[in-house]
């Protein structure tokens, strides 16, 4: 296997935080379908966390890898393709004790509607994307609303198209902010949702970005550009 370079991750990841002076790391992301594709430099994490709590401890500096073992939000790991949901999610019926929804047939439709991984991945490898020694398939990044506004800026200077924002107040930073970006190539902005504010600590002034590296470079020229 060719080592993968990382100092594309280094360029692309100083260009984000320099010219938004971010307040975190920008977070590489990605699903490895089977054990023996972890890295053997990557270390499994050392406890078991939520989602939206591991992304935002790599944000912070820290490179690790999680399987559905350690992933302690399963409707998070299911949105991620690393088990499937709980009956009592898939039902609606946890949602509704929450008090989120009216009824199950809403909850119901609207997990149906969350965007999920379609294959069963094994696991995922959280990293900075300055330091990360893989080929991500997401870049989160934790911003504030002008932030967000200039990386949409540079999306739609490249890319030629609007940026159709996509979250549900739910399952933010899993379905939302990775899965959606993953699953369809296309950028997105969550607003998050009561679990990353509670458990990632995401601030009331934070919005969260999910970008696909698939037009990562192209986008990160365009706020070289706009600068």
């Amino acid at each position: 296997m060719v080592e993968y370079d990382k100092k594309e991750n280094t360029k692309i990841a100083q260009n984000f935080k320099n010219i938004l002076n971010l307040d975190s790391e920008p977070v590489a992301i990605k699903f490895v379908l089977k054990p023996e594709e972890v890295p053997n430099d990557i270390e499994k994490i050392e406890e078991p966390l939520r989602h939206c709590e591991m992304v935002k401890l790599a944000s912070k500096g820290k490179t690790f890898y999680a399987s559905k073992d350690e992933e302690k939000c399963k409707g998070g790991s299911a949105a991620l393709g690393l088990e499937d949901l709980p009956p009592k999610i898939a039902s609606g019926e946890f949602y509704v004790n929450l008090g989120r929804f009216k009824d199950t047939e809403s909850a119901k439709a609207t997990l149906n509607a969350l965007p999920t991984m379609k294959v069963r991945n094994y696991g995922l490898l959280y990293a900075p994307l300055e330091t990360a020694t893989f080929a991500p398939d997401v870049v989160v990044i934790f911003a504030k609303p002008v932030q967000a506004m200039k990386i949409s800026q540079a999306i739609i200077y490249e890319l030629d198209d609007r940026v159709k924002a996509d979250f549900a107040g739910i399952q933010s930073i899993c379905a939302d902010a990775v899965s959606k970006p993953a699953s369809t190539g296309n950028a997105n902005i969550t607003l998050g949702c009561n679990g990353s504010r509670k458990y990632a600590k995401l601030a009331d002034d934070e919005v969260t970005v999910g970008l696909s590296t698939k037009n990562i470079e192209k986008i990160t020229e365009a706020l070289i550009k706009l600068n």
